[in-house]
């Protein structure tokens, strides 16, 4: 009697998988010789690597920047603004902290 059951139920199971099967292989030969999917692969491929190619440049320059920062203020003793220098020297790297130096050069406050 169980193995009854059981039989039923995968029979079951194996015709909704047959009918999930069928749709799906509807579906994507729907897809198939359409150049709008084409060119929209396309593009999202190109998105990504833009994508990822500059926030790989901005997180090194951000990194590079938090580390002159901390060279310059606890091994050298150049006195900045704690916050401010911090937050510019993680936003704009090693430009934004010759920018800080430039302006205590010249005796800008910030």
């Amino acid at each position: 009697m169980a193995l009854t059951l059981l039989a039923g139920e995968l029979g079951e199971l194996t015709q909704t998988a047959g009918q999930q099967a069928a749709q799906a292989t509807s579906l994507f030969s729907n897809l198939t010789g359409n150049w709008w999917v084409l060119v929209a692969g396309i593009a999202l491929i190109a998105g990504t690597v833009l994508l990822v190619g500059y926030l790989k440049n901005l997180l090194a320059n951000s990194v590079i920047g938090l580390v002159a920062w901390a060279v310059l203020h606890y091994l050298l003793g150049v006195q900045l603004p704690f916050w401010p220098s911090l937050v510019v020297s993680a936003i704009f790297g090693l430009a934004g902290i010759g920018v800080l130096l430039v302006l205590r050069f010249l005796g800008i406050a910030f």
